[in-house]
């Protein structure tokens, strides 16, 4: 691989560029997604019921929402620091925010004891993790694609979801166990702090982790120097206006079904259908294992046939299948956990192969940034919006609209699918 007559060398030691880049990506996901798992029980500390069970439940999936504001300019401001300065020292930035973030959130005072302030810190720490989070995915990814050969991208690539996926099946496993050993008083008092407080602590091993890694970007030295142009911020959008869209359009109705189906269903089985909320985290938790497991799966069968196949397979299914699985739920924990794995089983379609597809869209000097705002900003409009907008539809008495909107943005998405070109031979420069 080479830019003009430079070799971009590949790193010696992939592995550990695997695992390390993994093991911090987890700690990541695992701070963002724990409030998605414990809004539940902290809700009405936060916010005042109004004799209504469901009205601090919206609020508090409104700052889930909020928090999603900030990840298009973490995608862009990390982004734009690993095409100048380097993926290593953004990927060390949006650990030590997301750290920070824990902390805070560990000691977040009830609207009892603070007032408003309660709610209103609540906001602020979600912005500060919103936008690492914006900017994690776009540079992990880019990090990961690019210490792989290239007839391992598709692999590489799949444990971009594969050590979000454990971050998360960590905190929905923190929560279920903590649900199931506490009492409902004590996990609504001081229970739901502690998953924060193991969060902080795992921030601090992520940084410490990262720290071993090799950088993978060859133009950050000589951009330190003067040697090679620094890219502007919006160079990716001026020159890459269709990769741009792609990126969109690929994560569309992805973004929707991701949070719909591995973190948003424990919540919305309980609202629609009166699941039991220890036993759907349960079902979530294994669901979550499986989903894990599969995602090499899914990135070896990308070296292999294509990127383009899996993404085809997921777009179809999914529109297919989204209003009749979620018509379908029922109190039931085979129930859930049956239809959970066969929208796993879908969805890996996409999560597997969608880094490495994103990757071989840009040139290396916008790569991170051409990910980073068009993903973030998509995720922001309509993944962080899905879970708030499914729960306000069920307390309208309009459950069944949800599964059709998720399913008009899957047909989209499903349409760039089969009309992209393949990437799976593209050489990165």
């Amino acid at each position: 691989m080479t830019v003009g007559s430079a070799v971009i060398p590949v790193p010696r030691k992939r592995t550990r560029q695997l695992l390390s880049t993994s093991a911090g990506n987890l700690v990541e996901w695992y701070d963002w997604l724990a409030y998605a798992f414990l809004t539940t029980y902290f809700a009405d500390q936060v916010f005042p019921s109004a004799g209504n069970r469901l009205v601090p439940l919206l609020s508090a999936f409104a700052v889930f929402a909020v928090g999603f504001v900030m990840r298009p300019i973490g995608g862009l401001v990390i982004g734009a620091i690993a095409d100048r300065a380097g993926r290593r020292p953004a990927m060390t930035l949006t650990i030590a925010l997301m750290g920070v973030g824990q902390l805070m959130m560990a000691a977040l005072p009830t609207y009892a004891q603070a007032g408003l302030l309660s709610p209103l810190l609540l906001i602020l720490i979600r912005l500060i993790q919103g936008f690492s989070v914006g900017g994690e995915f776009a540079v992990s990814s880019v990090f990961l694609v690019e210490s792989a050969t290239p007839g391992r991208r598709g692999l590489f690539s799949s444990f971009s979801y594969f050590s979000s996926n454990l971050g998360q099946l960590l905190a929905a496993g923190v929560a279920s166990l903590l649900g199931n050993a506490l009492s409902q008083g004590d996990m609504t008092s001081w229970g739901w702090r502690l998953p924060f407080v193991l969060g902080a602590a795992l921030s601090l091993l992520g940084l410490w982790v990262r720290y071993g890694t090799e950088e993978t970007y060859v133009h950050a030295e000589a951009i330190r120097k003067g040697r090679v142009e620094r890219p502007g911020l919006f160079d990716f959008l001026r020159r890459h206006p269709k990769e741009s869209m792609l990126v969109v359009g690929m994560t569309l109705g992805a973004t929707v079904s991701f949070y719909t189906w591995s973190i948003y269903l424990p919540t919305y089985a309980e609202i629609t259908v009166g699941a039991d909320p220890a036993r759907t985290l349960t079902v979530g938790t294994i669901a979550l294992a499986f989903f894990t497991v599969i995602q090499p799966l899914g990135g070896l069968l990308a070296d292999r046939v294509g990127r383009k196949p899996l993404l085809v397979a997921f777009g179809v299914g999914m529109t297919v299948l989204t209003v009749p699985m979620l018509g379908m739920l029922r109190d039931s924990f085979w129930n859930l956990l049956l239809i959970s794995c066969v929208a796993m089983v879908l969805l890996t379609g996409y999560t597997a192969v969608c880094s490495a597809v994103m990757v071989e869209l840009f040139p290396a000097k916008v790569r991170t940034t051409g990910i980073g705002l068009p993903y973030a900003v998509t995720v922001a409009l309509f993944g962080g919006t899905a879970p708030y907008i499914a729960t306000a539809l069920a307390d309208a008495g309009q459950r069944q609209a949800f599964g059709w909107y998720a399913t008009a943005l899957t047909l989209i998405s499903t349409v760039v699918y089969i009309r992209m070109r393949e990437t799976k031979n593209a050489v990165l420069d």
